[in-house]
């Protein structure tokens, strides 16, 4: 399986069957995890985990807190997430496979603008 990524001056193809998008709420300085799954040409969030709230952050109804923060598994599927990245906030972190969780910028240039993910066609990474 592959995610293709594609901001307004790059795109990447990154070999992953699931991966982790964490970042820094801007005003909360919370920390927030979503885990996603590529399945079936489509995006799938399997977890979400918030160590705190506030600011647009509530936890969903059904939330858990566990080990210091909620969690909770909206298993919602998606054709293609939209980031926002800014250079007056950290960017996004990307974990895949077991490695070290890296910044975004490491697999995609931004432009400080949006950042699309999605399912690539035929699932396959090319690099």
């Amino acid at each position: 399986m592959a995610v293709c990524l594609a901001t307004s001056v790059a795109a990447a193809v990154v070999a992953a069957n699931a991966f982790t998008l964490a970042w820094t709420h801007s005003i909360e300085r919370v920390r927030w995890e979503e885990a996603w799954r590529v399945e079936d040409g489509g995006l799938v969030l399997e977890r979400v985990r918030v160590r705190g709230h506030g600011a647009g952050m509530e936890p969903a109804e059904g939330a858990v807190l566990r080990d210091g923060a909620w969690e909770w598994h909206p298993r919602s599927r998606h054709a293609v997430l939209r980031l926002t990245r800014s250079a007056y906030t950290a960017d996004y972190e990307w974990c895949a496979d077991g490695e070290s969780c890296r910044p975004l910028s490491a697999l995609i240039a931004s432009d400080g603008g949006v950042t699309e993910l999605r399912a690539c066609p035929g699932g396959e990474a090319v690099r």
